[in-house]
């Protein structure tokens, strides 16, 4: 009776050791591709894209870069230069609503940036004016 017990813990070490090893062997799921300037990221499974948008030759954002939910909805875009803020973004609530609206120059907040509800009625608006030059 001894030994049996031994016998299964034993054979249960064994058996949890062998599914580490199957799981270090499976192949990770690459969700992070660069192709032609464009930097495209994946939800697991590959079949939604999560953030997209071109890159600088540096590896820098520039242009318009855009979040996407798990759905396809377009959640948000930001506009770079160089890898700063700099023009528009807009985030929307899950549903698609607008959520909150602004304008960037580099990376800081600047004009009027307007906050909606869930129903997409404005909610607040501040004025973040613009810099001297």
């Amino acid at each position: 009776m001894k030994y049996i017990g031994i016998l299964i813990l034993f054979l249960s070490l064994v058996a949890c050791s062998s599914n580490d090893d199957s799981n270090k062997n499976a192949k990770k799921e690459i969700l992070v591709e660069v192709k032609n300037g464009i930097f495209t990221e994946w939800y697991p499974g590959k079949k939604q894209i999560k953030f997209q948008g071109q890159q600088d030759e540096l590896g820098r954002r520039n242009g318009i870069w855009r979040f996407y939910g798990e759905n396809g909805t377009e959640l948000s875009f930001t506009e770079y230069q160089e890898g700063i803020k700099n023009g528009f973004t807009v985030v929307k609530y899950p549903s698609g609503v607008m959520h909150y609206r602004g304008e960037y120059q580099n990376d800081k907040t600047v004009g009027i940036w307007t906050v909606y509800d869930e129903k997409g009625k404005v909610a607040s608006e501040k004025d973040y004016g613009y810099p001297a030059e």
